[in-house]
Parts: structure tokens; C-alpha cells; sequence
């Protein structure tokens, strides 16, 4: 019989499931990080054709993605109209769909084509979307800086209320970035329903800021966490370093904090201990063995 070549993958895909969940291991719900929704962060696969991209994340196992559409991303702004579609619809022939949009967006502008980007996105059935960030100029006073924010985050708000898309803003880590404290931000987010604005949390980035505060800063968002995303990371000196999951200094205790607070999803793993790209020789085989492994861990800290 004659197979064609997306149902071999996916044949490929369930033996390898198979192989990293035998049987009396761990159960089927297990495999999709129980009553959690598993999407992946596809940057580390940029560069792919769609339909490739759409076989790769098939064959991981798992059925959503949060993709970068902004500048340098899978699809660029300049082209969504025509391109976000064609990407939708080759995951879709794969069973993978988008849960989440990378943006570059933090302000209603022409810039970003703030409006197309996000009518077009939410025509297709994606959700929720992430902000970019905004930033601080640390030579001058912050709190008026902030204030700056507050006009920009209540039309965006606003708009994306119209169209039925819910934004997310990330903390990142850094002196220059808002959020990266968590309180600031959230100083602002009350102002508004977790249907409106929520977290795309990175614990990543918050146990970078606050290495012993950051069961702090969960309880502090919980209530307004539309996505929560994992990583990891080591100290390096005075800085750190992206690890695997299970290597690093994030662990099973954030999710049991997540739990408890009765949050159950949707959660996102980012993989950025792989360095390099599609051009470097090994690059694919190594990037799908480190998500392999890093989802392996999510799982089984999920279920």
C-alpha cells in the first residue's frame, strides 16, 4: 500500500509517542499535559515552508502554536492578509492551529498595522494574541514613563475588545523593559478584566527578576493569566543561560502554584536553549530533540 507523505509522519508521530510514553508509564492524558492545553512557541523553527513547519509540530505531538507573525517571524505584517491564511491552513491539514499570535504590537498604529493584523488573525480563529513590550528610558523618572503606557494599553484594549481578540502582555526580564517587576504592570492591568487584558506569564523570566519573590508575582497574576509559558535557565556568573526544563532552576513547584490557584491552561513551551538556525548543518535534528525532551518534562510536571 502506498502511503503518502504526511501520513507516514503522522504514523512516525504516534510511534514515537509510543516510545517516549510506553505502556504503564504514563496514560494518554498525560502524553497531552492533562486537563492543559500544550501549544509550542514555533521560533525556533523559523524558516520552515508551512506545510513543513505544519509536519514538524505534527509530528512533536502537539496540536497548537503560539507563531511569531511580526517582523522576521513566519509571516511578516506587510503581507498577513495574504499569508497568515495560507499558514492557518497548512497547519490545519496537520491538526495544529494557532492559539496564540506573536506581535509586535503594544499601540494602535499604522505602524504595526495594529487593525488588519488583528481582524485578520481573529477571522481565522486565533484567540489571543502577545504584545510587544514597552520600555523604559532608565535615565529618566519611571513613573511618568508608566503613565505613558496607560493611553496606549486602553486603546489597544479597546480595540481588540471590538474585535474579539484577547492581548497579552509578557514579562521579560531587564532594567528596560515594563513588567519586567511584574508590579508595574500589574499596576496597570487592574484597571481591566482578565477577558480583556491577562499575562502571557513566563516564570522564566520572573524567577530571573525575583529568584526567591516569585511565588510572590504568581499569586499576584494569577487571576489574570491568559497563557502561561515555559522555560528554563541556569545562573552564569552574573547573569544566566537557557536550559532545558528539567536542568534548570525552574521546576515542578510553579505548576503545583498554578494548580492550586486553580489555574488549568492554556500553557506554552518555549525552547531557547537552542542556539542557531535552520542555515547551520544539524540545527533541525537538534532543535527536535531538545523540544522532544523539554515536553517530555512539561507533561509529566503537568499531569
Amino acid at each position: 500500500m502506498m502511503f503518502s507523505r504526511r501520513s507516514f509522519l503522522q504514523s512516525s508521530a504516534a510511534l514515537a509517542a509510543g516510545a517516549f510514553f510506553p505502556e504503564g508509564s504514563l496514560s494518554a492524558a498525560t502524553a497531552q499535559g492533562g486537563a492543559f492545553e500544550v501549544s509550542l512557541f514555533s521560533k525556533h523553527f523559523l524558516g520552515l515552508p508551512y506545510d513543513r513547519l505544519a509536519e514538524v509540530i505534527a509530528g512533536l505531538g502537539v496540536t497548537g502554536i503560539e507563531a511569531p507573525i511580526r517582523p522576521g517571524g513566519h509571516v511578516e505584517p506587510a503581507t498577513v492578509e495574504d499569508e497568515l491564511p495560507r499558514l492557518v491552513e497548512a497547519l490545519k491539514k496537520c491538526g495544529v492551529r494557532i492559539t496564540m499570535l506573536t506581535s509586535g504590537i503594544n499601540s494602535v498604529s499604522d505602524a504595526t498595522r495594529t487593525e488588519v493584523v488583528l481582524r485578520t488573525a481573529k477571522a481565522l480563529g486565533i484567540p489571543r494574541y502577545r504584545m510587544n513590550w514597552y520600555t523604559y528610558d532608565n535615565k529618566l523618572p519611571i513613573w511618568p514613563q508608566l503613565d505613558e503606557c496607560r493611553p496606549k494599553l486602553k486603546d489597544l484594549v479597546a480595540l481588540s475588545k471590538e474585535i474579539g481578540i484577547l492581548p497579552c502582555y509578557q514579562n521579560h526580564s531587564g532594567a528596560k523593559f515594563a513588567g519586567a517587576g511584574i508590579w508595574d504592570m500589574a499596576f496597570l492591568m487592574r484597571d481591566y478584566k482578565v477577558e480583556e487584558l491577562a499575562w502571557a506569564f513566563d516564570i522564566m523570566h520572573a524567577t530571573i527578576e525575583g529568584s526567591s519573590s516569585w511565588p510572590t508575582e504568581v499569586a499576584l497574576v494569577q487571576d489574570h493569566i491568559g497563557m502561561a509559558f515555559f522555560k528554563n535557565f541556569v545562573w552564569d556568573a552574573k547573569g544566566y543561560k537557557p536550559a532545558p526544563l528539567g536542568e534548570g532552576v525552574v521546576g515542578r513547584g510553579y505548576v503545583e502554584r498554578l494548580k492550586a490557584g486553580g489555574f488549568s491552561g492554556p500553557v506554552c513551551l518555549h525552547i531557547e536553549h537552542v542556539k542557531g538556525s535552520l542555515k547551520d548543518p544539524g540545527y533541525l535534528e537538534a532543535a527536535l530533540e531538545a523540544t522532544r525532551k523539554d515536553l517530555v518534562t512539561l507533561r509529566s510536571w503537568l499531569a
